[in-house]
């Protein structure tokens, strides 16, 4: 057969690849092999092989080729097949031997040198390396090896900066600690034409900086004048309503608290796309957060519907049953995801909170430290053990745990407000002023409502102190924040009781009964403040003795 003829063939093979006609294409690729026996058509035939979901069939043609071990591309592709057939130990061993240190620096055992990493082929081709380097870490990942994975992944996005799955599975599982990520970022080798790129990953990563850091580096990606050429400035631009970005910052909103922020920009992307998975998390959290049980119930019927394998749709049936309260149901929804998919942080937090609604410490504490394990950058699930530890009254080891999530994510407000609790609980009331004041420090003004226990808690804190001014001013600003709270009015009322304000003290413990009648606490105390301004009425001089009441 003539070479234009054959080069027809190859088009046919090539067309046939891209209408997703994968027989059409494996019938003539085989032909076009058996005409010319060249490397480049056999690696063809394996390519539409492996469309085609053949997947031992390739694999058999590319290790059955003298070129396999020489060629990174055959070696490549013959692994990809043995990670379709989930044969981890053989696809390791097709990749060869190698070794990564902890940075993600890659070195060949036979040579003893660092391997070349430096990107050939045509402009802009991933660097083949770099996508073997992700192979591995799929397959240490699947042999639950996550030490190396995290080397591995590493090592991938650091021999090319476009691999962003590797980025990506460094980032949503957890793998990294915020000052790992910042690093890796930094170590990076963008191209001068990758300035877009090196922005979009650094609002990626974890949004542990303080507001304004954060905020300024959406800014930077986002504003319209750049110090470059016009082409760039315009493709900038789109970026500002792209869908990858506004989910980034709706993540940022929910991690500051801002739920309803949060819930209202991933409605308008979800309207924009309705499949977007990532945007699709973050709207279930928010809508988790604010109640909205409607809402959840229609997310996850048409997850379901759409997904049925996806651990990210049965994660939404839990949220909608833990949404109603109906707890038992919520785990056995949450533990089905976790089964589908084991590296799902938010499935493993929901099982562990599932387990802790319904008072089932020992299994809601084998969820968390599971997920602790598992997923070493999240702080959550060590923050969540030390909550079950303050809710056993196991005070100590609870704040070991508050100081370990700390050390993990040290601008989480909640963590900060937990600190101060257990201090708190421990009778350390100058420590627990200095966490409150710290928990507000870290919180995104203005204030809002949901931070309203911390003020109130700060404010008790205050009164144990004696600093009863403070104490009536933090009180006085969680009433600006919400009028709604017995604990604010029935505090306020206690501190001007002790300050012999007994007019006041009146005024505000029948404002905590208006809201709760069969308040105990503001029932006896109430009837102390008037026989205390009776008191004071007739002589001045009489002091009536009182103990300081919990709270």
């Amino acid at each position: 057969m003539r070479e234009e003829e054959i080069e027809k063939l190859r088009g046919v093979v090539r067309d046939c690849v891209s209408k997703h006609l994968y027989s059409s294409a494996i019938f003539f690729a085989d032909k076009v092999a058996a005409f010319t026996n060249d490397p480049a058509d056999i690696y063809m035939q394996a390519q539409a092989l492996f469309l085609g979901r053949h997947y031992r069939r390739a694999y058999h043609l590319l290790n059955a080729s003298q070129i396999v071990l020489r060629d990174l591309r055959f070696r490549y592709l013959a692994a990809k097949c043995l990670e379709e057939l989930r044969e981890w130990d053989q696809c390791l061993l097709m990749l060869g031997d190698a070794k990564v240190d902890e940075h993600g620096n890659v070195y060949d055992t036979k040579a003893s040198n660092a391997m070349y990493l430096d990107k050939y082929g045509e402009d802009r081709e991933i660097n083949i390396s770099s996508a073997i380097c992700f192979l591995r870490g799929r397959a240490y990942e699947a042999l639950e090896n996550r030490a190396q994975a995290r080397q591995w992944y590493k090592a991938a996005i650091k021999a090319d900066p476009l691999c962003y799955e590797a980025l990506e599975c460094l980032i949503e599982n957890h793998m990294l600690s915020s000052e790992e990520e910042t690093s890796l970022l930094s170590s990076l080798h963008f191209g001068p034409e990758d300035g877009w790129l090196s922005s979009f990953y650094s609002c990626l990563i974890k949004k542990y900086d303080k507001e304004y850091v954060v905020e300024a580096k959406f800014r930077e990606l986002e504003k319209e004048s750049f110090n470059s050429s016009p082409s760039d400035s315009s493709f900038k631009r789109t970026l500002k309503s792209n869908t990858d970005l506004l989910a980034c910052k709706a993540e940022y909103y929910h991690q500051c608290g801002e739920y309803q922020k949060c819930f209202e920009l991933t409605s308008v992307l979800l309207e924009k796309d309705p499949f977007h998975l990532k945007s699709t998390l973050v709207h279930l959290a928010a809508a988790m957060e604010l109640g909205h049980s409607n809402e959840l119930y229609l997310m996850a019927c048409n997850l379901v519907k759409d997904y049925p394998q996806k651990a990210l749709s049965w994660f939404a049936v839990g949220c909608y049953y833990y949404c109603i309260k109906k707890y038992v149901q919520s785990r056995s929804y949450f533990s089905k995801a976790t089964s589908l998919d084991g590296t799902f942080p938010p499935a493993w937090i929901g099982y562990g909170n599932a387990f802790a609604a319904l008072e089932e410490g020992d299994q809601a504490m084998s969820a968390y430290r599971t997920a602790a394990r598992l997923f070493p950058g999240c702080h959550l699930p060590t923050l969540y053990i030390g909550m079950e530890y303050m809710r056993t009254r196991s005070f100590k080891l609870a704040e070991q745990f508050f100081m370990q999530a700390k050390s993990i994510c040290p601008s989480d407000p909640l963590v900060y407000n937990e600190l101060g609790v257990v201090a708190y609980h421990m009778k350390e009331y100058n420590k627990s002023v200095r966490w409150f004041e710290k928990t507000l420090a870290h919180i995104p003004s203005p204030l809002s409502e949901m931070w309203e226990p911390t003020v109130i808690n700060l404010a008790h804190a205050c009164r144990k102190l004696k600093l009863y001014e403070e104490a009536i001013s933090y009180y006085e600003k969680a009433l600006a924040l919400s009028t709604k709270s017995v604990s604010t009015y029935a505090g306020l009322a206690y501190t001007y009781h002790l300050q012999d304000n007994f007019t006041a003290a009146i005024t505000y413990y029948h404002k905590a009964l208006w809201l709760k009648p069969d308040d105990q606490f503001c029932t006896e105390m109430l009837s102390l403040a008037l026989v205390d301004e009776c008191r004071c009425g007739v002589d001045p001089k009489v002091e009536f003795r009182r103990n300081e009441v919990y709270l």
